[in-house]
């Protein structure tokens, strides 16, 4: 099992922030977005462990 780390989520977050068009202030709105994305995609292809939230579901 790959574990998620720091580094994919703010690689994931920093790419939804540019596609976003760099605003402002929103660092963490794509931090949890990213972490959300991530977790929910491991989830499909059973790489998380079920005690995690499910983040995905919000």
């Amino acid at each position: 099992m790959a574990g998620l780390t720091e580094q994919d989520i703010r690689s994931r977050a920093y790419l939804l922030w540019e596609m976003a068009g760099q605003p402002a202030g929103q660092m963490d709105t794509f931090w949890y977005k990213a972490e959300k994305e991530l977790i929910a995609e491991r989830k499909e292809q059973g790489d998380v462990p079920s005690y995690l939230p499910n983040l995905a579901a919000g």
